[in-house]
């Protein structure tokens, strides 16, 4: 029989970012994943300067032969309201494409990989857990997703949690298509929806256009996604049908789960965890940065993965992500009625001020928290807080 000292269920950003930093510490890593990498993932696809610092990722690198859009801004408005456009002058983060940059970071990771291999079983036998009959290890680390089999085997009630539910398709545009978007590759288009359930988004990487929605409120979704899409051909944002059907996935944001994350000898990290955060719905910073604290506790550990033991890695997080459920903003829209939200989103998000410091530094790009990295000083990324005190350029029009 086979054996490691950590198994992570699951090849994305937060399993590949464990390991990355696990094979650090020396310790024998495998990553099972029933995907074979590179693999289609439904994902806007946008990463901040920090998460580079954070991985140690070198842009110059990275960017050879992959997508890597530089970002300076961002257009923001309620679906058919005033546009508001925030361009700081400089990158502030990139856009990239997840087959990409998932197959990156797990060839990197340094890791066993058994790709293609879906998680059958899990046997505790005294203090090591048998997987599929064949694998034994002191740790199991759930590290796939939402629908995650280790969440599951800690008891998530998937199919009855409060869920983001989005649909999203990404393309590589022909020469016609690049002609009938308007979409600017450094300033990504956001647009709230009246009720601020949800929002959808237009990305263009390069040459590759993601277009999505994703809503809290899944039961309608596909009325507000039909919505959104003739949203955009009315308004001359894109001039063609989308080539595909819309892929699904959906997530939970932090705050807004009761699944257990640390158990004896098993922990979960990432969407598994539930840690998208909750204003935006963006879950690759808190995924990486989840996989990173994983890896702090695990070493801490020194090999005892008791459950006792394991809560410094709960402490960690909320360290880092804040208490369950203090969001103010998610906290205040539930006690306002739908017909109060609507004009009061409109006339917030037509405020350039609003935009900049709330919509994008706090909800989206998350400026004010430094990178998870021991020098704080800009490495790779120019992930300083310092890179967030100069004014933008801003304008605004109908």
């Amino acid at each position: 029989m086979d054996s490691c000292d950590i198994l992570i269920v699951g090849g994305g950003p937060a399993g590949s970012s464990c390991a990355w930093k696990l094979r650090h510490s020396g310790m024998d890593v495998t990553i099972l994943d029933k995907q074979g990498f590179p693999r289609n993932k439904p994902c806007g696809g946008w990463i901040t300067p920090a998460v580079l610092d954070e991985l140690e990722i070198d842009p110059a690198e990275y960017s050879r032969g992959r997508v890597f859009q530089p970002i300076t801004g961002f257009r923001i408005s309620c679906i058919g309201d005033t546009e508001v456009e925030t361009d700081y002058g400089r990158t502030i983060s990139y856009g990239i494409c997840r087959y990409e940059f998932d197959d990156y970071l797990l060839r990197r990771s340094g890791a066993r990989l058994l790709e293609g291999v879906p998680l059958t079983s899990l046997e505790r036998s005294g203090e090591q857990w048998v997987v599929n009959g064949q694998i034994k290890t002191s740790l199991v680390v759930g590290a796939g997703g939402h629908f995650c089999p280790v969440a599951r085997f800690l008891g998530a009630k998937i199919g009855r949690e409060v869920i983001v539910a989005a649909q999203e398709g990404e393309f590589e545009m022909d020469e016609r298509q690049r002609a009938g978007c308007s979409i600017r590759p450094e300033i990504p288009e956001l647009y709230f929806c009246s009720d601020m359930r949800g929002y959808g988004w237009c990305f263009r990487k390069q040459d590759v256009l993601n277009v999505g929605l994703g809503r809290l409120d899944r039961h309608a979704l596909s009325k507000h996604i039909a919505s959104f899409l003739n949203f955009l051909k009315a308004a001359r944002k894109i001039s063609f049908d989308l080539p595909s059907t819309l892929l699904g996935h959906a997530y939970l944001l932090y705050g807004k789960t009761t699944r257990k994350i640390v158990g004896d000898g098993i922990l979960l990290i990432g969407d598994a965890a539930g840690l998208a955060y909750s204003q935006s719905g963006e879950g690759i910073r808190p995924a990486i940065e989840s996989g990173l604290l994983a890896a702090k506790a695990i070493a801490a550990a020194g090999g005892r993965y008791s459950r006792e033991q394991l809560e410094a890695y709960r402490i960690l997080l909320t360290s880092r992500f804040g208490e369950s459920q203090s969001d103010w903003a998610t906290s205040v829209g539930r006690r306002l009625s739908p017909r109060l939200i609507s004009p009061i989103a409109r006339l917030l998000l037509r405020s350039r001020r609003f935009s900049r410091h709330v919509v994008l530094e706090r909800w989206f790009l998350h400026g004010h928290e430094p990178a998870l990295v021991s020098d704080q000083s800009s490495t790779y990324g120019n992930a300083d807080r310092g890179a967030w005190s100069s004014e933008p350029c801003e304008s605004a029009e109908d």
